[in-house]
């Protein structure tokens, strides 16, 4: 969420895309953690299964979550209403759940990839999987969340293992999250036994 609000802060469109999290849960804890979620600029599409939105328009879950060529073509028409500089779709996992076939699945995510670079937008996907094969291959970066356990303690950590193009740290930084969200600690690391 911070991406996106960030984005708003610079005064820029912002369209999230939900496909697991109801909005009106995502909208309660954002708002507690001081996110404007009703800034004209940020769009908030609720594609999960039990949207409001669903039941008064039978297609609208099958045009942004059936699978992920209909993703790609719902977020060209929101792109045919507004701009939009960044994109989040949260999490990617439920769009790989669609596909019957693996080698139809990195057909499609190839083809969702080349469609946003087309769009010129920034796209932030989340993954719940540990590994996500074809998706880290495609991408421009990979930002990791991971919990250890440090000495019978739980401890955040975040680290970057790839950015296309750019060198940068791939130490595994601290993080927590508070009540205004999450917060990165340049100078903590984590260090595993």
């Amino acid at each position: 969420m911070h991406f996106a609000m960030a984005g708003v802060a610079n005064g820029e469109n912002v369209l999230y895309v939900t496909l697991e999290e109801p909005a009106e849960n995502l909208k309660v804890d954002m708002t507690r953690m001081g996110f404007n979620l009703r800034d004209p600029r940020f769009t908030l599409i609720d594609a999960t299964p039990t949207a409001e939105r669903y039941v008064l328009i039978s297609d609208f879950f099958e045009e942004f979550a059936a699978n992920i060529e209909k993703m790609a073509d719902a977020i060209k028409r929101q792109f045919q209403e507004r701009r939009y500089t960044r994109i989040v779709i949260d999490p990617i996992t439920m769009l790989k759940m669609t596909a019957t076939k693996e080698v139809d699945y990195r057909k499609a995510f190839l083809s969702f990839v080349k469609s946003m670079i087309r769009l010129k937008t920034t796209v932030l996907l989340t993954s719940e999987l540990e590994r996500t094969d074809i998706e880290e291959y495609l991408v421009n970066g990979v930002i990791e969340l991971k919990v250890f356990e440090v000495g019978g303690r739980l401890s955040r950590g975040i680290r970057i293992t790839k950015l296309r193009g750019s060198g940068f740290d791939d130490a595994i930084r601290q993080y927590e999250i508070t009540d205004h969200g999450m917060v990165v600690y340049h100078d903590r690391m984590v260090s595993l036994p």
